[in-house]
């Protein structure tokens, strides 16, 4: 009768001590002067940023290996994981660099070598020709147009409907950005250890490095995605981006391979000759090479890890914008030129004023006028909505005429009711249950006009986020919804409801 306690005794032993290793793998802290930077212009960086990006979620910026600044802008938060999206990408080629070096395959290996029962009857010269190195450089001589049309969310096999594309192109001389090639990466990798790149990294370079609880989204047929699909949080893409600066070297073990992290931050292919582009300056092995000798992973929305070899400096970026080099850009401006080859004098009233800043960060919330004509006509009042595609079918506002001027939003989605509450200048975390949004999110919102009343809602593990008005004449009301990032939404520019 003592086994189920013993067992749960020694399972929680074993969290509670990873627990405390990945704590005591955190990356030092220091000021920014005794490591060579300026706290004021670090301040004057996140100032920048902020005035040119919309938006970035997180920051964290380490110089020999110390972090020296890190913040994040609510309601995204240090303990939360954070979509990658192609950032993914340099992870997966990490777990094939580990592979390559475990004997379980080459990068010279023909692509067809690994799923002979998955090839099109018709094999063309150029689809035999395919190599992992290939897949690697993006090199695979098929054309956006067809790649375009791989179909995440199919139950057929991904890795056949990538064989059945057509090559082109001889392998090995045509660059063009292909996610589909990267989860053959990933299928390959599977193929060869018996375990998806998420579970063969788990040990290998997750654990090592402290990064906890990862999760990789995965096809029908169970493979990691691969090219887009991981989350972690900000200071594991700093602990990733720091090994790799470090050459696969992490307290004393060689991670990975030295070799192979010359070979994935090296220039392989060219893909382009914009000199003011860093779309245009080389392909590795899944990383970007950048304008002044830098390197890097990143992903939609600006999901970044920047590495700077001759500076010793590593930074994490996650983010929501859609002017990704806008973001490089005030990188180059605001913070390379800063960093000094010696230590600076120590500057305790600038350091106290960047700690401030970076502490209070805080997405841009809806601002609420002082009054608003329309607040008590229509508390409690229940509107419902024409069809649209985020199926939010009836919602009703409360709004409190005293104190914090919290608003209560009941809202009707996907057949699920329930209650958010939303207080101007603040983010409110809750679960959203029904629709496409459903997951966690952050609200907040205000009357913002006479007639109108601002939602913001974050679905703050992503880089999405999405402002929704309501805008009240008489019986009738409009919604009308724009994201930050993605696509336009459609059907939701001119949605009206009316009062019950």
């Amino acid at each position: 009768m003592r086994i189920l306690p013993v067992v749960l005794s020694l399972f929680c032993a074993g969290s509670v001590a990873f627990a405390a290793n990945a704590t005591s793998l955190k990356l030092p802290r220091s000021t920014p002067e005794a490591q060579g930077v300026s706290s004021g212009a670090l301040l004057g960086f996140v100032a920048a940023a902020e005035e040119k990006i919309d938006a970035l979620h997180s920051v964290m910026v380490v110089r020999h290996g110390q972090v020296i600044a890190e913040g994040w802008w609510a309601p995204y938060s240090a303990g939360d994981r954070h979509e990658l999206y192609s950032l993914s990408k340099s992870f997966t080629s990490t777990a094939v660099g580990l592979a390559v070096e475990s004997g379980k395959l080459s990068i010279e290996d023909p692509v067809l070598k690994f799923f002979p029962d998955e090839a099109p009857e018709k094999l063309s010269t150029n689809l035999r020709a395919m190599r992992v190195r290939d897949l690697l450089t993006m090199a695979t001589g098929q054309h956006q147009e067809d790649i375009q049309k791989i179909d995440w969310a199919s139950k057929e096999s991904l890795v056949k409907k990538f064989l059945a594309l057509p090559v082109t192109h001889k392998p090995g001389t045509f660059f063009v950005y292909n996610t589909p090639a990267t989860y053959m990466l990933s299928a390959i990798v599977q193929k060869v250890t018996g375990q998806t790149i998420l579970d063969y990294l788990r040990p290998r370079l997750f654990e090592p490095l402290g990064i906890e609880n990862p999760t990789w989204d995965a096809s029908k047929q169970g493979v990691s995605f691969g090219g887009f699909g991981l989350s972690i949080r900000t200071e594991d893409i700093a602990r990733f981006g720091q090994l790799y600066l470090q050459r696969g070297q992490w307290r004393g073990k060689q991670l990975v391979p030295a070799g192979w992290v010359d070979s994935a931050t090296s220039r392989w292919m060219s893909n382009g000759s914009t000199p003011t582009s860093d779309w245009e300056q080389g392909y590795g092995f899944q990383f970007w090479r950048c304008r002044h000798g830098v390197i890097r992973g990143d992903g939609a929305h600006g999901q970044f890890c920047i590495i700077f070899p001759q500076h010793d400096t590593v930074v994490a970026i996650t983010a929501g914008t859609r002017d990704l080099q806008g973001v490089l850009n005030v990188v180059w401006d605001k913070l390379l030129p800063v960093l000094q080859s010696a230590a600076l004098p120590a500057d305790a009233a600038a350091h106290a004023k960047l700690k401030g800043k970076l502490e209070e960060l805080s997405l841009r919330t809806p601002v609420a006028v002082e009054t608003a004509a329309a607040a008590a006509a229509v508390s409690g009042k229940r509107y419902v909505l024409a069809a649209n595609t985020h199926a939010i079918e009836s919602f009703s506002l409360r709004t409190s005429t005293v104190g914090s001027m919290a608003t209560e939003l009941t809202v009707s989605i996907g057949g699920s009711e329930q209650r958010i509450s939303l207080i101007p200048g603040t983010w409110h975390r809750d679960d959203l249950e029904g629709g496409p949004s459903a997951g966690p999110i952050a609200a907040s919102g205000a009357w913002t006009a006479s007639d109108t009343f601002s939602i913001d809602m974050v679905r703050y593990l992503t880089p999405f986020s999405m402002r929704y008005q309501l805008k009240f004449e008489g019986e009738k009301v409009t919604l009308s919804a724009t994201p930050n990032v993605g696509p336009a939404v459609t059907g939701l520019k001119a949605v009206v409801g009316r009062h019950e």
